[in-house]
Order: structure tokens, then sequence, then C-alpha cells
């Protein structure tokens, strides 16, 4: 292809002033594939790499190979060898498999196979392939996720659902029976709360998931936050006879919602009351930290293992799956704090010794660093964790 064209005749100035356009034309030419976020690799006909983009490399398809040259991998030299055979465009995904680095025997979970779509083109009619690879990796990790949510919330309505209809039938049988009838109507009522909730639950995670980022325009009194909160958990703390206690200053403002706020605090104390022994104390302390201000619940209950801290905002997920369902969890309620505090602009983390209690810690920007944005994880904002409740 002719990048630049010098009439004839001209004098040498013009012919110089001609040259840098020429290079100028070619340099973005190479930038653009560069900077191009599918993988671009360029086989010759002897499948000798003769370009190949920062995405291929990064997904592998071209690496590095004992000479000091790119080699594409075989998957792909088969793909290109059809495609120049045929003289016709190729499709295929392929898996494209990481090199492990030493002194490692598997590739840690980050570094697994990558998922590609390749299309493989014939360029020009001397053998020359071109090979464009678009990453499916994440794609089907949602998709993945997407299927273990589905399969989560089936088996967490399944439950309910069938013990109320167990409770119907044995009721209909009792029908002369009144102490039974209503043993099991007691029952039956609380199946139904329980579903309800979880019902209640998955329609507040998708609606925090599917938020718009905050404007940050409201001033939220974390005060007033914290005592809202304790007002909605009062019932429960008196029935085990725990103490709640709040230390906050009234002069501690972010911004926010306040429906989200009191909604992420109350799960927190649920969890905290739920998982507390009879006659303990459960605290809320709002403080200043740097540029942020925390918010912590802290409990004397039965700790958290530490093998198990890493995953209890995922949802559905369980330390002990029988005690969550004695005390009633949905197995959301942790997510629900992890999203209002994603919208907020902050984040959630725990400290937990088993025996000694837990202290969850919601933390949240202040106005003089707040952005008015919001980061959600792909995985999340398509229902992808699974949580402790």
């Amino acid at each position: 292809m002719e990048l630049a064209t010098v009439p004839t005749g001209t004098d040498a100035q013009t012919v110089a002033a001609a040259l840098p356009a020429a290079h100028t034309v070619a340099s973005l030419s190479t930038a653009v594939v560069e900077a191009m976020s599918v993988g671009v690799v360029v086989l010759d006909a002897h499948d000798r790499v003769v370009l190949a983009n920062p995405a291929a490399v990064e997904m592998n398809a071209a690496a590095p190979a004992t000479d000091g040259t790119l080699a594409a991998v075989p998957d792909l030299l088969q793909l290109a060898r059809t495609c120049r055979l045929s003289d016709k465009d190729g499709e295929a995904e392929l898996r494209l498999p990481r090199p492990v680095p030493a002194p490692l025997r598997r590739a840690p979970r980050d570094l697994e196979a990558r998922a590609a779509r390749v299309i493989a083109r014939p360029v020009g009619t001397d053998g020359t392939v071109a090979l464009l690879l678009e990453d499916l990796t994440e794609q089907m990790r949602v998709d993945a996720v997407r299927r273990d949510f589905v399969a989560n919330v089936s088996h967490e309505l399944k439950t309910p659902v069938g013990a109320l209809q167990l409770l119907a039938e044995t009721i209909a049988e009792c029908s002369d029976d009144p102490e039974t009838v209503r043993r099991f109507a007691a029952r039956m009522s609380t199946e139904s709360q329980r579903l309800s909730m979880l019902v209640q639950e998955l329609i507040d995670l998708s609606r925090l998931q599917g938020a718009e980022p905050m404007a940050g325009q409201d001033e939220i009194v974390l005060a007033v936050v914290a005592a809202e909160a304790v007002d909605r958990v009062r019932l429960a703390a008196d029935a085990k006879e725990i103490q709640v206690s709040v230390t906050a200053d009234p002069a501690i403002v972010v911004p926010g919602d306040m429906r989200q706020l009191v909604m992420a605090v109350s799960n927190l104390l649920e969890n905290a009351i739920a998982y507390s022994p009879p006659r303990t104390n459960v605290k809320i302390t709002v403080q200043r930290r740097d540029d942020a201000v925390e918010l912590l619940v802290q409990d004397e209950g039965i700790g958290i293992p530490k093998k198990h801290q890493e995953r209890i905002f995922e949802r559905f997920f369980r330390v002990d799956p029988a005690r969550s369902r004695m005390t009633g969890g949905t197995g959301l309620g942790l997510s629900i704090v992890k999203h209002v505090a994603t919208n907020h602009g902050g984040l959630v983390s725990v400290w937990s010794v088993e025996g000694a209690g837990s202290t969850f810690t919601l933390s949240l920007p202040s106005r003089a660093t707040w952005s008015g944005t919001t980061q959600h994880d792909d995985a999340d904002s398509v229902l992808s964790d699974e949580e402790n409740g």
C-alpha cells in the first residue's frame, strides 16, 4: 500500500518533507494494532510470527521461544494451516494455557488457561495468515457464575417451599387435633417468614447491584444510621438479653443513601446477635480514620474460622449451614453489606477469632475523598458470589 506520493520533478526539500508523513502513517498503524484489546497474531507461510500485539502475548497466544523469538501455540498453528490450505476464513474456540512460573508445578488460579474465540483469515497470496483473538475468559466465568447463582437460589427456595407443602399436608391430615394444628401452623409461619425474607433480600441485592453511581449529595449522619439499625434489631436483641451500645459522634457524616446504609448496618447487627450467646454485648463504634470514616460492629460471639474469613462475603456461603438455618439466615446478608459499601465507594472487612467474637468494619469515604463513582465487580454484577447470612 502506498502511504505517501511525491510528484515527479519536485526538489529534494519537498521529497524530504514527504518522508516523515509516510513514517507517521506507518507508526500510527502500528500503534493502533498495539493498542487493540483484541489479540492479533500474523504468521508467515512458514508459521513464523511476524506480528503479535500485547493483547495476544498477554493471552499467551504467542510465547517466547528458546531462540528469543515469538512462537504461536500449537492450536493456533493448526488453525492457521487449515485456513491456509482452504484459503478461507476459519474460526474456533480455544484454550490458551499459561506457562507455570517456577518453582510451581501447577498454575495459580489467576494464571489458569484463557478461553478465546479465534478467527483465522488469509492475508494476500503468499500464505500469510492473520489470527484475531477475542478473550472469552471473563464471559465464560460470568456464565458459570450465573448458573451457580440460579442453582443456589433454586436450592434455597426449595427448602422453605417444600417445608410449607409438607406442613400443609400434615395439618390437613390432623384437622381434628387442635394442638397439632396450632404447632404445625406456627412452623408454617416460621417457614413463610424465612421465605419472605429470602425473597426480599434477593430483591434488595438485585437493586443494589443495578444501582446507579451515588450522587453523593446527601449528608448522612452515621449516628442516626446506627440508631435506626439498633431499633430494627431491638426485639431480637431483647429476646437473647443482648446489650447493644452505640458510640458515635453526631458530627460524623458521609455522603450516601440513608436506606442502603441502614440496611447494611442492620444486617451486620443481625449477624452479631444471631451468632452471639445470650447476655453478651454488641458494640457499634463510629470513628474517623485518616480520610475515611469507619463504622465498627463488634460482638462477643462464636467467631469465624480463619480459613472461612475470605469467603464470608460470598452469596450463600455459610460457615455452618446447620447453625445458619437454625438462626434463620438467608446467606445473603453480608453480600448486601458488601454491595452497599461498594456503592458508596467504600469496603467492608472482618477481624475474627474463634471463641472471641468478630469485628466487622464498614469503611466509607468522607466528603473530601468522595468521587461519586462506584466500582462493581463484574461477577457481582450478575449475582456471582455466595455468602454468609
